[in-house]
C-alpha cells in the first residue's frame, strides 16, 4: 500500500493538480473554470475545503475541488492517479472534505459524476453515496468562451 498524505490544498499546487488532471482518462478541463486564475477564484472563496493527497514522493495522486454556498456543500473534480486508486485515497480525501464541510454546519452535500464514468460511480456507491432519482440537473452556460476539453 502506498504512503500518501491528504492536506488542504494551496494555490502552489495548481502544476500538480494539472499534471495529475491530464492523467485521468476521460476527464473534462474547462478553459476558464479548470485554468489557474479559475482554481485560485474558487480556493479564495472557498478557503481549507479542496484537498489533495500528496504521495511520498510529493507527487500530487489525488484531489478534490470542495466548496459551499452557506447552505450545501458540493465536490467537483474529484479524482485519483490510475495507478494509485484502490488505496484509500479517495475515502480519505472525501472524509477530509465532509469533516471541513461539518465544522461550518453544512448538512448536505452533493456531487455530479458523468453517467458514463463507470469507476467514479462504483466508487461513490461503494462509499455509501446516494445516486438521486428523482430530480433533473440543469445547466445553463453563461460565458461560451468556457470550453470543456475531455482528457483521451
Amino acid at each position: 500500500m502506498s504512503e500518501f498524505t491528504v492536506r488542504a490544498m494551496e494555490k502552489s499546487d495548481y502544476d500538480g493538480l494539472r499534471s495529475l488532471w491530464m492523467t485521468i482518462h476521460g476527464f473534462g478541463i474547462r478553459s476558464i473554470d479548470d485554468s489557474r486564475e479559475g482554481v485560485e477564484r474558487f480556493l479564495n472563496r472557498n478557503p481549507g475545503f479542496s484537498v489533495v493527497a500528496v504521495s511520498k514522493e510529493g507527487e500530487i495522486v489525488g484531489a478534490i475541488l470542495c466548496g459551499h454556498d452557506g447552505r450545501r456543500g458540493c465536490l467537483y473534480h474529484v479524482c485519483v492517479r490510475e495507478d494509485h486508486r484502490r488505496l484509500g485515497i479517495g475515502t480519505a480525501m472525501v472524509v477530509h472534505c465532509m469533516e471541513a464541510l461539518r465544522r461550518e454546519q453544512i448538512n448536505k452535500v452533493s456531487l455530479i459524476a458523468f453517467t458514463s464514468n463507470d469507476v467514479g460511480n462504483a466508487f461513490w456507491h461503494r462509499i455509501g453515496w446516494t445516486q438521486r432519482m428523482d430530480l433533473n440537473y440543469y445547466d445553463f452556460t453563461l460565458n461560451e468562451e468556457n470550453i470543456t476539453a475531455f482528457n483521451k
